[in-house]
């Protein structure tokens, strides 16, 4: 069985595949001279870069007058040892690549988005801890038209699959359903549906695995309050999104701590997944997530992704533990 869609769909699918290829090579034989520090402390590692300057490429080729709302820009080829080596991955999957070219792969990504008009957004490795420390990450791509998301792939090389094969390919169109499929080789696409929740007390929540990254302090409070009694799945990256989609968890919980404000290409490809798989994505206000307002999500703050039959039960709780103003 075959998932027909669009040419975009499949581009998408395409480029997502090509990426999570490049990022098993790295962390395969990873060694500390392929990551380094941006401004902010936070790591970028060569698999980072690579996968960004694949999927721009990719994307550029296709669909030129698109512009690509990116995580990365070419500011890190700085460092010799980061550009020698990122070049030398590419010459792997894209042999003939100039510095030239990989660095305006790399800056394409530098658009703002907005609420008019059709751009991309893409974080090539969501989940850059995560896949530091041989866990969770993903590579997430979403299409996003007069501020909706119509399109999203999820890319996740580490998450195990039903069939007991590892590396999941996550897709969702607006209105043609969410679909997962093994991200190596042939198989057929599994349509995928959230979990069945008469009430929350039922659900499975799952959370960012760094404290720093997610309030799981009050998450817990959330939990308690919704009379939930199992344990929180914890781990890193839009991989749990995949998870509500496919239900083996309910809820996701992403609680932001102080003024936070999340970034687009955090939310952007999981959210549709979940919403075409039956689930119900918002702020922690119960608010739709706003796509229009640039690189951020400044109109929102926090994330609850969870099944239509429960969604306003968990986002009733979330304003309760958090004080939120009520919409």
């Amino acid at each position: 069985m075959t998932l027909a869609g669009s040419r975009e769909r499949e581009v998408a699918l395409d480029a997502v595949r090509s990426a999570a290829r490049l990022t098993r090579s790295v962390r395969a034989s990873f060694t500390p001279d392929l990551a380094t520090s941006k401004p902010d402390r936070s790591p970028v590692t060569v698999a980072d870069l690579g996968a960004q300057v694949l999927v721009s490429l990719a994307l550029s080729a296709a669909f030129p007058a698109d512009p690509l709302v990116g995580e990365e820009d070419a500011s890190q080829l700085a460092s010799p040892p980061i550009r020698d080596a990122l070049e030398e991955r590419l010459a792997e999957v894209r042999p003939g690549l100039d510095g030239r070219t990989v660095a305006e792969a790399l800056d394409r990504g530098g658009s703002t988005g907005g609420p008019a008009g059709r751009w991309w957004t893409l974080d090539p490795v969501d989940g850059t801890l995560g896949f530091l420390r041989g866990g969770q990450y993903a590579i997430a791509l979403a299409l996003v038209v007069d501020g909706v998301v119509q399109l999203g792939a999820l890319g996740c090389p580490a998450l195990g699959r039903a069939d007991g094969s590892v590396g999941g390919l996550f897709v969702a169109e607006r209105g043609a359903g969410a679909w997962e499929l093994p991200l190596d080789g042939d198989g057929d696409p599994v349509r995928l549906r959230v979990a069945s929740c008469a009430t929350a007390s039922e659900a499975r929540y799952a959370e960012s695995l760094e404290a720093s990254h997610s309030a799981q302090d009050e998450a817990a409070r959330i939990g308690e309050l919704l009379g939930i009694s199992a344990p929180p799945l914890r781990l890193d990256s839009q991989a749990k999104y995949a998870l509500v989609a496919r239900g083996d968890a309910s809820i996701y919980l992403r609680i932001p701590r102080g003024g936070y404000v999340e970034n687009i290409w955090d939310h952007a490809a999981g959210s549709i997944i979940v919403e075409e798989a039956g689930g119900i994505v918002s702020d922690i206000e119960g608010a739709p997530l706003d796509w229009g307002r640039g690189r951020r999500l400044e109109g929102n703050r926090g994330v609850i992704a969870a099944p239509a039959s429960i969604h306003g039960e968990v986002a009733a709780a979330a304003r309760e533990v958090m004080g939120a103003r009520v919409a």
